[in-house]
């Protein structure tokens, strides 16, 4: 018999186990920019979290608003004209909105790494390897001498850059794309981050070598427990790479669901349209899908959906009025009036592409009218 104590220990400890605290959590962040044509709101109320350990994949077009995210959550979005102007970004349990310049230099590159598109660009030519590594190294683990050059050796094999200490003394210009690449990621881990951004980190990158690199960021995140922040336009990586997706439009999240979910039951139009994009290897088609027009920006604003303009599926609502984000499965959001229709397969993208189903057509009509 489990005496009351024991039986409340027993029901503290199942309801620990069963609560799991988010280690990032981005609510109605906002990141707006100035310049003469007006105020671009490139970040536009844009929530979600992630936990110790998964991934999140967020996708969409150039100019979604998907690196303005990232930069906003390491506070280095471009300034003067870029500013944060409302959210919360919380960190392991901490404000980042409110930390100061100093204390964002220790988060940055210590708790949070972030890896970019291009190494060329991440990396300085006038400096060897072993310097670029070990400044992170000296800086956030205030390791020197012989420490410092076991980590930064260490840092570089677990990236399985071959003969670390050789090469470590080598420049940039010195590596393959690939190597670069390693490199970079090298630095990002090297002082043990929770949290690591990946911004395009595949895209200069060929099949064969991203293949490799996504396979050894994947065995890097089990070793270390790493909670990963995939942005990318390639749902091919985020099938692999993601635990759960976040599809972006206009600065917004459009639809937010696992990753499967995502791939098996879409509910928002522009979801549907970048899975019709990708080309599929069992069907023939004599042209690839497109979808039409040209992606929205934060210096209009719109009174409806911010899609609607260019979606096939839209109605006289998806102009008049901007769609709230609303539950249609177990975690999976999505932001569109025919949201639920969407989920159900009763509608989806006509073949051609263009908006030719009896009830849209009826719908344009009457919007049409005065």
């Amino acid at each position: 018999m489990v005496g009351p104590n024991a039986a409340t220990m027993f029901e503290g400890t199942r309801a620990r186990e069963t609560e799991r605290v988010a280690l990032l959590e981005v609510t109605d962040l906002r990141t707006y920019l100035h310049s003469r044509r007006g105020i671009n709101k490139a970040v536009d109320g844009v929530s979600f979290s992630l936990e110790t350990g998964r991934s999140l994949g967020i996708v969409g077009e150039s100019g979604s608003g998907k690196s303005m995210t990232a930069l906003s959550i390491l506070r280095l979005v471009p300034k003067p004209y870029a500013k944060i102007v409302g959210g919360s970004i919380r960190f392991d349990g901490e404000e980042l909105l409110k930390k100061s310049d100093a204390e964002m230099r220790e988060i940055r590159g210590g708790s949070i790494a972030i890896i970019l598109q291009d190494p060329m660009t991440s990396l300085n030519p006038v400096f060897s390897v072993q310097y670029q590594v070990g400044e992170a190294v000296h800086l956030h683990q205030h390791l020197t001498g012989k420490a410092k050059l076991d980590h930064v050796i260490e840092s570089l094999r677990r990236v399985q850059v071959p003969a670390p200490e050789t090469r470590m003394r080598d420049y940039p210009h010195q590596f393959s794309g690939g190597m670069r690449q390693r490199v970079v990621g090298a630095i990002a881990i090297a002082c043990r981050p929770k949290l690591l951004i990946a911004d395009e980190a595949t895209t200069a990158l060929d099949a064969t070598i991203q293949a490799q690199y996504l396979a050894l960021l994947r065995s890097l995140q089990r070793e270390l427990s790493l909670a990963f922040l995939f942005i990318t336009h390639d749902f091919g990586i985020v099938a692999k790479m993601c635990d759960h997706v976040a599809v972006m439009y206009a600065g917004r999240i459009v639809e937010h669901a696992e990753v499967r979910e995502i791939f098996n039951r879409p509910a928002h139009p522009y979801t549907l349209a970048l899975l019709e994009a990708v080309p599929k290897v069992d069907r023939r088609v004599e042209r690839l899908y497109a979808i039409p027009g040209s992606p929205a920006t934060g210096h209009v604003e719109h009174r409806g959906c911010p899609f609607a303009p260019r979606c096939a599926l839209a109605i006289a609502q998806c102009h008049a009025e901007r769609p709230p984000s609303i539950s249609v499965g177990q975690g999976h959001t999505s932001a569109c009036w025919r949201a639920e229709e969407i989920y159900a397969s009763r509608i989806g993208l006509p073949s051609n592409g263009r908006n030719d189903s009896a009830d849209v057509r009826a719908a344009e009509g009457s919007e049409r009218r005065p």
